[in-house]
C-alpha cells in the first residue's frame, strides 16, 4: 500500500484537440487493487484520458501521478495495453517478439532479453491461451488474437497498474473469455487495472469501480454506488424516456 492508497490520480486534466476541448477539468482517482472501468458515450474523450495521463496526449492543464509519484519514476509499475487498431500488423515479427518487448523496460539501455525475459514471455502467453502462436507472424493474427498479443506484453512487463484501451472491442468470445480471467486474476492478485469500455451490460460483471466520462466526469466510485439508471443517462444524454438499454442499472 502506498502512502496514499492510490494507484493514480488526475487533477485538473484538460484535453482539445487544435480548438475542440475533450476533456474538461478532470479529476479522478484509482484506489490500489481495483478493476476500474471508463465508461462513455462516443466521442466522450475516454481513451483521450488515459493517454493525458500515461503523457502520450500533451494537456492543456493538469497532470497525473501514479502511486504518489510522477510517472517518470515508476514507469516500470504501469502498465499500456493500446488499441490493436493504433499498430502496423504488417511489420516483420513475431508474436513472441512482441511480446518479450514488454520486459525491456526493466533491461536498461545496454541489456539485450535473454532467457529469463523469453520465459516471462512465454508465460505470458500461456495465461492469454495463445503459446501456441508464439512462432506466428503477427500479420496473421485474427482480431482476437491481436489483441490477446498485447495483454500478454502487458503482463510480460508485470506492472503493478495496467492501463487498457478497449480490450473487448472487435473480438471473438474465446478472446473474450481469455482477457476477462486475466482480469479476474490479476485483481484477485491485488493488481490495479483500468479499462476504457463500451460494454455497458457488463460492466458490473467486469468492473469493481466504475466512471462515466462525458468530456467531464459525470460519476465515479464503487460499480454499486455509481452505475445507476441517472448517472448513465447523465453521461449518455438519454431521457428518462428513452433508456430501455438500462435494465441492468440499478
Amino acid at each position: 500500500m502506498t502512502r496514499s492508497g492510490l494507484a493514480c490520480r488526475a487533477r485538473d486534466l484538460s484535453v482539445a484537440y487544435r480548438v475542440e476541448p475533450v476533456l474538461r477539468g478532470i479529476d479522478l482517482e484509482v484506489p490500489e487493487g481495483v478493476v476500474m472501468g471508463i465508461v462513455g458515450p462516443n466521442g466522450a474523450g475516454k481513451s483521450t484520458l488515459i493517454k493525458a495521463m500515461l503523457g502520450l496526449v500533451r494537456p492543456l492543464s493538469g497532470g497525473a501521478e501514479f502511486f504518489g509519484e510522477p510517472l517518470d519514476r515508476v514507469r516500470r509499475r504501469v502498465g499500456y495495453m493500446p488499441q490493436s487498431t493504433s499498430v502496423d500488423w504488417d511489420f516483420p515479427t513475431t508474436v513472441l517478439d512482441v511480446v518479450t518487448m514488454g520486459t525491456y523496460g526493466g533491461l536498461g539501455w545496454i541489456r539485450r532479453p535473454g532467457g529469463r525475459e523469453r520465459e516471462r514471455a512465454r508465460l505470458a502467453l500461456e495465461q492469454t491461451g495463445i503459446a501456441d502462436l508464439a512462432k506466428r507472424q503477427i500479420g496473421e493474427l485474427s482480431g482476437g488474437q491481436r489483441q490477446r498479443v498485447f495483454l500478454a506484453r502487458a503482463l510480460a512487463q508485470d506492472p503493478d497498474l495496467y492501463f487498457m484501451d478497449e480490450p473487448f472491442q472487435g473480438i471473438d468470445a474465446k478472446s473474450q473469455q481469455a482477457i476477462v480471467s486475466v482480469l479476474h486474476r490479476l485483481r484477485g492478485e491485488s493488481k490495479t487495472v483500468v479499462i476504457v469500455h463500451h460494454d455497458l451490460a457488463t460492466v458490473r460483471e467486469y468492473c469493481d469501480y466504475v466512471t462515466l466520462l462525458n468530456r467531464r466526469i459525470v460519476a465515479s466510485g464503487p460499480v454499486e454506488e455509481t452505475y445507476t439508471r441517472e448517472n448513465i443517462r447523465a453521461a449518455y444524454e438519454v431521457s428518462a424516456g428513452d433508456d430501455d438499454f438500462l435494465e441492468f442499472a440499478s
